[in-house]
């Protein structure tokens, strides 16, 4: 089954256990959500609301605040001598889709069956070393990368592999201090890392 939900004034198409990226959503991490503004479902049977389909919801938790990856907006005016460069990184909450339309027994059976392999630790966000935004956490949490110390262990060019594959933006990253930004983290120098990703620009030296 799935639905169409409206979120923080965007449309989702949404399914149980599904984890996805939202705009910042006010509550903590831990918190759970209710969302009744439900445009379609689809569990064999179409349903269309107008706008939204009465006494359905979706009730959702948060996992993390997050800032997205980086962004360059680049500003020219010809013959003027006008530009401007500027980086932005979107606030976004990663939620988990708990039910549609109140199904909690069947989350909790789905649980039982798809429990993942190996979770990151609670303090191991990858979003944490410069360079790294939740959709890239996500491609290194595909390929086993889930904590600080797995990070710290691998090579530059073993990510620049997982990373170049899916081309664009991601192509053109440069983790060369992933490794070692990773390290310090692993150890607890945050202080530490704070002062190096101060040296850095986009997680580059």
């Amino acid at each position: 089954m799935y639905a169409i939900v409206e979120i923080a004034g965007l449309q989702y198409k949404v399914e149980q256990d599904q984890q996805l990226y939202v705009n910042r959503l006010k509550g903590n991490e831990g918190d759970s959500l209710t969302f009744d503004k439900v445009l379609l479902t689809d569990n064999g049977d179409i349903t269309v609301g107008a706008p939204a389909i009465e006494n359905m919801t979706v009730e959702a938790k948060i996992l993390e605040h997050v800032k997205g990856d980086k962004v360059i907006i680049f500003k020219k005016k010809r013959r003027k001598g006008y530009q401007k460069k500027n980086g932005f990184r979107a606030a976004l909450t990663k939620i988990e889709i708990i039910s549609i339309g109140g199904n909690r027994e069947e989350k909790k059976e789905s649980k039982k069956v798809a429990e993942p392999k190996k979770s990151a630790s609670k303090n191991d966000k990858l979003t944490k070393i410069e360079g790294i935004g939740p959709k890239v956490q996500e491609l290194l949490n595909e390929n086993n990368i889930y904590t600080f110390s797995d990070l710290a262990n691998s090579k530059a060019d073993d990510i620049k592999a997982i990373l170049e594959p899916k081309g664009g933006i991601y192509a053109a990253m440069d983790p060369t201090t992933w490794p070692e930004q990773a390290q310090l983290a692993a150890d607890g120098k945050f202080d530490e890392l704070n002062a190096f990703q101060e040296k850095l620009n986009g997680g580059r030296k």
